[in-house]
């Protein structure tokens, strides 16, 4: 008898080790969340993770320095979601690497900015001069037509927006080389090109200010930012609570305060 409770004990103290990891998973909350170096960055430690914590979540926050990473990493489950990207990218990103991602919530986006070192005004443009800009294919779009609206540049009439490649440049009186590279490495650019066309998170990144950019994008809602999740998640509770949280009062204080100047979501104006 005393050798039955004995086993008894044993496997009930087994069984409950058994148990228990899972009971404990379920109650734990964590939240790791991806973003690009800089502003962006910033959101989420400064407005997004104080406001989770006090949901009871443990945040990991995780710095990119660039595009392509922080998607690979939330597709693969390294993230539980990402800040970094407008809609435009997120989609075709997706869309060409076959992945699972979708927009949770829009967000504050600094806009394209237009630098130089050497230069004070688009008056001071001259002709044959260097201008770098973003080599994905919608901050390339984005890029050019912001060179469009500054009187640059014309593309062809009829073109999807989101699709303007440097093919697509009908006019290009000045003879301006248009030099497409990789989009964090722009503000080193500037040390040799006149001009550089710079996403504002990777401007302000470097120690850039929108004030003191030559011109400054007028952003249509396509191209604010946006977070992103799996598919899979888009209703998960983790997904809900983060959009509470870009909801929140805490979040929109922190926007106020600390991103003047920056295109913002509905909820945000």
């Amino acid at each position: 008898m005393k050798l039955l409770r004995t086993l008894f004990a044993a496997g009930l103290a087994l069984g409950l080790a058994a148990v228990q990891p899972g009971a404990i998973a379920q109650d734990k909350k964590t939240a790791t969340l991806g973003a690009t170096a800089g502003p962006n960055f910033d959101q989420l430690k400064l407005g997004i993770k104080p406001v989770l914590e006090k949901k009871g979540y443990t945040v990991k926050l995780v710095e990119f320095n660039d595009y392509v990473q922080p998607n690979l990493a939330l597709a693969q489950g390294s993230l539980d979601a990402n800040l970094f990207q407008h809609q435009a990218y997120l989609r075709k990103f997706a869309a060409d690497k076959g992945l699972d991602l979708v927009e949770a919530i829009k967000a504050p986006i600094a806009p394209l900015g237009l630098y130089s070192k050497s230069r004070k005004s688009l008056a001071e443009v001259r002709e044959g001069d260097r201008i770098t800009l973003a080599n994905d294919p919608s901050n390339l779009a984005r890029a050019l037509l912001m060179l469009e609206a500054n009187g640059l540049i014309k593309v062809k009439p009829g073109i999807d927006p989101l699709k303007v490649t440097e093919k697509d440049v009908a006019e290009n009186p000045r003879k301006l080389k248009l030099v497409p590279i990789e989009a964090a490495q722009l503000p080193r650019t500037l040390d040799d090109a006149a001009f550089a066309v710079v996403n504002g998170n990777f401007a302000i990144a470097s120690g850039l200010k929108l004030t003191e950019a030559i011109a400054l994008e007028k952003t249509p809602d396509h191209y604010l930012l946006v977070l992103a999740v799996r598919g899979a998640d888009k209703d998960s509770q983790l997904t809900r609570d983060l959009v509470a949280a870009f909801q929140s009062p805490e979040y929109k204080a922190v926007i106020r305060e600390h991103y003047k100047g920056y295109a913002l979501p509905d909820y945000l104006r």
